[in-house]
This record gives structure tokens, C-alpha cells and sequence, in this order.
């Protein structure tokens, strides 16, 4: 046979029918675009207020306002952009952001992970109530803290610096007690037999425990870097120069004596935003991860 005979032949074939669901498939199925039905109705409430900000960042000075809502306005202003960059030393508040919040995120793994160690597989004389009381802070707000913290870095020279900006808020309980249930979740075995071979416990927790705790770290990294990326109050009592202020305190150098450049703002929190949302993208798989590991296990 020729290869158009075959071809010829193929076609004639009918078409399988299409298999019927059984009812029980039927309601999964249901079930499933509902569900996803929810989610997507979900998601569009929660990003609806980065959408009109987006927007509201190419509008006119005038119409951000406006009496009747809109997401375009009479013009599409990007220069917006570019003003808000240059009005004030944008890219300057950008790298300070970073350097702050990088090294205050990195500075709080390792506090937090050797005092979850120490917490969890040390053994000292009253360790379960001074871990209480550590974990107790958590319940004092910044504000409560802000007067005696500007008190000890103003004894200390620190005052307007990098360091003030980051020290402080790194012995924060909440990443030992997040790393201190994965710990309790990791079989001491593992720790024994490493010990047996001769290693030391720094040796034990950098090559048999951290890297099972790959997700918890990622989810304590990003939520120490967001913190300091978006922290206010603190900045604002501690910098007095520009030349070392942060994002949230060059957002509210657009509000001045004349009122609020609105367009001018909106167009500055889009371009804020953005660190973020790429280091949540990066990091979603461990994120996911993580959140699902819960951490709250325990032996």
C-alpha cells in the first residue's frame, strides 16, 4: 500500500468517542473549577489594590482623585516615573534598602539558628523558661521598644548609622522559635551519629542539621528582609540624614507643605514593590514549602 492509501485509510477511521464521566468525576471536576473559581476570585480582591495603584501611577496629577474612578485617565503619564526616580534620590533609598535588609536578614538566621540549637538540643539549667521568657517579647509592640533601643544606640554612638538599623531588630525571638519546632522535628539520632564520628556539634549543625532546614530558612529569610525593607517607625526615629534613609521614609518625602504628589507616590510604591516580588517569586518553591512543613512539631 501506498503512503497516500494510508493516509486515506487513517482518515476513514471514526473517532473514538470521548469517554463519559461517571457522576462521582463529575463532582470532582465541579469541585475543582469551583475551587479554582474561589481562588482566582480571591487573588483579583487581594492584587486589586496594586492594580489601581499601577494605574493611578500613570494618571495626571488632577484625576488621581477624580470624581469618577477610572483606571486610564485622560493621558498615560510614564514621565511619572522617571519623576518620581529623580524628584527625590529614589535609587539612593532603593540600595539602602537592600543593604539594610539583606545584611539584617542575614544577620538574624544567625542568631536565630544558633539559638534554636541552643534551645533545642543543649541541655542548661532552666532552659525551658528562659525560652519562655524569650519567646514572651514577641508580645511587645515596637513602640514599647523604640524609646529605650534610641536610648542604648545614642550611649553607643550609633545613631544614624547602618548599624543602628540593623542590629537591633535582629535578636527578634520570632525566627528562633520558628527554627527551634523544625529542630525538635529532626530525629537526635542524626546528631548522635555525626557526634560518634568525631565531629564537633558547629561541624553537626552546618553539615548534618541546616541543610534539612533549607525551607524554614528560606520562609525566615524572606519574612526578616520584607520586615526590614518596609520598616517605618524605627527608621524614622533612628536616621536623621537622607543620604541613609530607606524606602518607606522617601514614600513620605512626597508628602510636603503644599499637600500629597499622589501620582508622584503611587509611581514610587510600584517601583518599591518590586524587590519584593522578585524575591517571593524566586523563593515561592520554598516558601510553599516551608509554609506547608508548618514547623510547629515537636518531640
Amino acid at each position: 500500500m501506498t503512503s497516500d492509501t494510508i493516509a486515506q485509510t487513517e482518515t476513514r477511521q471514526p473517532k473514538r468517542p470521548r469517554p463519559k464521566l461517571r457522576p462521582a468525576q463529575k463532582v470532582v471536576a465541579t469541585k475543582t473549577w469551583l475551587n479554582t473559581l474561589a481562588l482566582a476570585i480571591v487573588a483579583l480582591i487581594f492584587t486589586f489594590p496594586f492594580i489601581w495603584m499601577f494605574f493611578s501611577a500613570l494618571k495626571p496629577e488632577s484625576e488621581v482623585f477624580s470624581s469618577k474612578p477610572s483606571f486610564i485617565g485622560s493621558e498615560v503619564k510614564w514621565s511619572n516615573f522617571v519623576d518620581a526616580w529623580t524628584l527625590v534620590p529614589f535609587g539612593r533609598f532603593i540600595f539602602n534598602g537592600f543593604f539594610v535588609s539583606i545584611l539584617g536578614a542575614l544577620l538574624s538566621l544567625i542568631v536565630a539558628v544558633l539559638s534554636a540549637y541552643a534551645f533545642s538540643r543543649l541541655r542548661f539549667k532552666y532552659r525551658d523558661r528562659i525560652f519562655l521568657l524569650y519567646v514572651l517579647t514577641l508580645v511587645l509592640p515596637q513602640e514599647v521598644l523604640v524609646v529605650p533601643l534610641f536610648i542604648m544606640m545614642n550611649q553607643l554612638g550609633l545613631v544614624d548609622s547602618y548599624a543602628a538599623l540593623i542590629i537591633p531588630f535582629a535578636f527578634t525571638a520570632f525566627g528562633t522559635f520558628l527554627l527551634r519546632q523544625f529542630f525538635l522535628t529532626i530525629p537526635i539520632e542524626f546528631e548522635e551519629a555525626a557526634l560518634i564520628d568525631g565531629a564537633s556539634r558547629f561541624r553537626t549543625l552546618w553539615s548534618v542539621l541546616l541543610p534539612q532546614l533549607t525551607a524554614p530558612l528560606s520562609v525566615l529569610a524572606v519574612f526578616s528582609f520584607i520586615g526590614y525593607y518596609n520598616s517605618y517607625l524605627w527608621p524614622l526615629i533612628i536616621i536623621n540624614s537622607q543620604e541613609l534613609a530607606t524606602v518607606p521614609l522617601g514614600l513620605s518625602m512626597f508628602t510636603g507643605e503644599h499637600g500629597t504628589q499622589w501620582s508622584l507616590m503611587m509611581a514610587a510604591s510600584t517601583l518599591a514593590i518590586i524587590p519584593s516580588l522578585i524575591i517571593v517569586a524566586v523563593l515561592q518553591r520554598q516558601l510553599i514549602k516551608g509554609v506547608a512543613l508548618g514547623g510547629f512539631g515537636g518531640r
